[in-house]
């Protein structure tokens, strides 16, 4: 079959379900983009997933799950968004054993699917199907409120940047320790933005 690649555009706070999130996955070649609304822990888990530098103090599921992916000589080689109905996403794990070549598929949730891939550099793929009856190209409107958005995130940035870098850290490490994953990523990038004007 002819998958098609997906890439991870953002997670943002769900337009339509309250106390949930909106996973953007975009086709690069078409610019079409597949919202999948996930639950607060996926969002968390697939953000911190992606950036490698925060590290929880007690491992989230998907980490656990990750080593004892890792320690029975498996890898993840993809994930397959393959079918939608009624609004929800259906994902296979395509999962390869390192020592014979052995292949193993398992059928998971879309959001559980893409916070293992993010810890694998995995490709997520799905079908021109599930692109045809889910994609969406975002209209004027909806690129408004991805700039409201924008500009919420640009007001908590100004605020980290009166800080220090001691300060910073601190705060960094008590957002670690209290679980608080989206602030301990805010920080993490002011941190790494000033590293780079300093190299």
């Amino acid at each position: 079959m002819d998958y098609k690649q997906l890439i991870i555009r953002g997670i943002s706070y769900s337009q339509t379900q309250s106390g949930a999130y909106a996973l953007l996955l975009e086709h690069e070649e078409t610019h079409i983009k597949l919202p999948v609304v996930i639950g607060n822990f996926e969002a968390q888990s697939i953000s911190l997933g992606l950036e490698k530098d925060i590290h929880p103090p007690r491992p989230l599921t998907h980490d656990l799950f990750t080593k004892f992916i890792v320690t029975a000589n498996y890898e993840l080689v993809s994930v397959i968004i393959y079918q939608i109905v009624d609004g929800v996403f259906f994902s296979n794990i395509n999962f390869k054993n390192k020592s014979s070549d052995e292949e193993m598929i398992l059928d998971a949730r879309t959001s559980d699917a893409v916070a293992m891939a993010v810890r694998f550099d995995a490709p997520i793929f799905t079908t021109q199907q599930v692109l045809n009856e889910a994609g969406i190209l975002l209209e004027l409107e909806d690129v408004s409120k991805e700039e409201e958005a924008f500009s919420e995130t640009v007001k908590t940035e100004d605020n980290l940047k009166s800080l220090s870098m001691e300060e910073l850290q601190k705060l960094l490490e008590d957002a670690v320790k209290e679980e608080d994953y989206d602030t301990a990523l805010e920080i993490q990038e002011e941190i790494k933005r000033r590293k780079k004007k300093i190299d």
